[in-house]
């Protein structure tokens, strides 16, 4: 531990000492980022909600192979992962759980009816991504569903003669991967495709791992009305030792194939903007508790969804208002859940207001939603914030929140578990109060959050030999503060960027009028991450990255990621490290992750 901490002190000392070597650097096009996933798109220094954006050259210096490995990197981002390569990993921010994160690409919204366990399934490999967009706080009036804490939308890349590349990677634990990735701008078109397959022997007794990607994006009619096609399909299949049920379950087996098609177009007129949207959304999942003897157990699950949105705004001399329909379908087939069906309708109006010569922003909005099994609700709230200057604003919001239960907690049924057909959502209320500054050397935001959630399903049971079964049963504050920053400055030529942030999180659950219950808080109570991506040579670069965890039960661990890339063009070489302080420690269901493990890149451009 103190290795590390002289680590981390040794490199701001010397971002301190090369101070005086300073150059100006150039603006990070961050600020001139357009947030897209909601109605109103509004630059990224408008917003006013914590909103944090990694770019495709973060991605890049960030020591990762896939998107959950990048999101361990945020704090306030809890991605308790099983294992490596991101093979499966729940997603939380800010306390929670992992049904009340919503996932969106390209706007399009993939939660999955079945479990939340699957958000991660959908995950796009990171050649194909151009930035990833992280809203923290209650989000259901702009979302929807399962917007419960916050939302991450993936976004794709559009340059398509910026991607060709071709890269193998071998690594510990038998780690085999390649991948292909072309793209082509024509006169009025482009496609962008990608096709990997990535494999690991495991890193200790049934680990292994085999995962397929397959991504296309086509953008035809572009010098006129765009219309985007997405296609993506994915199929992981690998050991699940101890994954889900307690350690000594070794021997259980998973397969998911999760995919995603979608058409999309944006019609701009000189005040009125309109975005239709159609999706269709698949995920399957096999589960056997025995590999080896599938008749033991064996679940096997398949939900579809079909959905189609429209998003509008207009403006006038009032402001922006924005109106969206989203109405889909869901159809679930399972040997465990039964067969289900469920129609779904949201509407969403919103309207920002801008005062005091566009100092002050107001904007207040309302989901209204339907379920064909839990009828209408309503969520209002509101976003505010004041321009103290040109770099610096002050913001807060408001609002309630809501999940409704996924199939999983309605009907699952096995020798220990039963679910409850007569569920109701869970509901919450959350404020929060923050500050950005941005200028073109420091990105900085702070803010203090507070959650009361009601109706949160728990799992109890009477008696000892009893069943556990689901049931809206806890009630739960959770009240935290968090802080973000990057540095940029000039060595030389080179650009060096710091960027860190710490998150603390304070959870009060309400004693539970039962004997016996399964609810318990495992949150990042401290979450602090730094990453320093730095060259000081022509062909070399190297990014160093730390992540201290302590979660509510008491258990700390800190972690330092590390990788040095050689740029000789049209090839580069990187080796990335990954623990390379041996450090023990668990993220989920007492699954203990791989010690020092490293893997060697070897990516071609073309």
């Amino acid at each position: 531990m103190k290795l590390k901490i002289t680590l981390i002190i040794a490199i701001l000392f010397y971002t301190v000492q090369v101070k005086a070597q300073i150059d100006p650097v150039k603006r990070d096009t961050l600020k001139e980022v357009i947030i897209t996933s909601s109605r109103i798109d509004l630059p990224f220094k408008e917003n006013s909600r914590t909103i944090l954006v990694i770019t495709a050259k973060q991605i890049k210096q960030s020591a990762v192979t896939n998107i959950t490995d990048l999101l361990q990197q945020v704090a306030g981002v809890d991605m308790r992962r099983r294992g490596v390569s991101g093979m499966q990993a729940d997603l939380y921010i800010r306390g929670g759980s992992f049904d009340q994160t919503l996932l969106l690409i390209d706007g399009i919204k993939v939660e999955d009816p079945q479990t939340g366990h699957h958000t991660m399934n959908m995950a796009l490999p990171i050649e194909v991504i151009e930035r990833v967009e992280i809203i923290k706080g209650a989000a259901a009036r702009i979302f929807g569903q399962n917007a419960f804490t916050g939302a991450i939308n993936i976004v794709t890349k559009k340059n398509a003669n910026n991607v060709n590349s071709v890269g193998v990677q071998i690594g510990s634990f038998g780690q085999k991967n390649g991948a292909i990735t072309v793209g082509k701008n024509l006169e009025n078109s482009s496609v962008i495709a990608h096709a990997s397959i990535n494999s690991s022997d495991g890193y200790r007794h049934n680990t292994d791992f085999k995962n397929q990607n397959y991504f296309i994006k086509n953008t035809f009619n572009k010098n006129n009305t765009p219309i985007n096609f997405i296609g993506y399909f994915t199929e992981r299949n690998f050991g699940a030792n101890g994954f889900y049920a307690s350690p000594s379950a070794i021997n259980q087996y998973e397969e998911t194939q999760s995919s995603l098609v979608g058409l999309s177009t944006v019609i701009k007129g000189e005040k009125l903007t309109l975005k239709p949207r159609f999706y269709w959304k698949r995920n399957q999942d096999m589960y056997v508790f025995i590999r080896n003897n599938p008749s033991v157990y064996r679940n096997l699950h398949i939900a579809n969804k079909v959905g189609a949105e429209l998003n509008t705004s207009y403006s006038s001399s009032l402001g922006i208002t924005g109106f969206g329909i989203d109405i889909a379908k869901v159809f679930l087939t399972s040997n465990n859940l039964g067969s289900r069906e469920r129609f779904m309708a949201n509407v969403f109006l919103e309207h920002r207001f801008k005062l005091l010569n566009d100092k002050i922003d107001i904007t207040p909005g309302v989901a209204i939603n339907y379920f064909s099994d839990f009828k209408f609700h309503a969520f209002p709230g509101v976003d505010i914030g004041f321009s103290l200057s040109e770099n610096l604003k002050v913001y807060a919001n408001a609002g309630y929140t809501y999940r409704i239960p996924t199939y999983t907690d309605l009907f699952y049924s096995d020798p220990t578990t039963l679910g409850n057909a007569n569920l109701n959502p869970e509901e919450a209320i959350s404020e929060e109060l923050g500050l950005k500054y941005s200028s073109s050397r420091i990105d900085f935001s702070a803010a203090i959050f507070n959650r009361d959630s009601n109706n949160l399903i728990d799992y109890v049971k009477a008696n000892a030999n009893d069943k556990w079964e689901a049931t809206n049963i806890q009630d739960l504050n959770s009240f935290g503060f968090e802080f973000n920053g990057s540095f940029r400055y000039k060595l030389k030529e080179f650009t060096q960027n710091f960027t860190f942030g710490y998150t603390y999180l304070d959870e009060n659950l309400d004693k539970v009028n039962a004997n016996f219950s399964r609810y318990s808080i495992n949150s990042l109570k401290h979450h602090f991450t730094s990453t320093f991506r730095s060259q000081f040579f022509k062909n070399v670069s190297q990014s160093l990255v730390y992540k201290f965890s302590e979660r509510s039960t008491g258990e700390s661990y800190g972690i330092v990621d590390v990788m040095f890339t050689l740029n000789l063009k049209p090839f580069n070489v990187s080796l990335i490290g990954n623990n390379i302080f041996d450090k023990e420690y668990t993220e989920t269901n007492l699954v203990p992750m791989p010690k020092s493990n490293f893997l060697l890149d070897l990516t071609y451009k073309f």
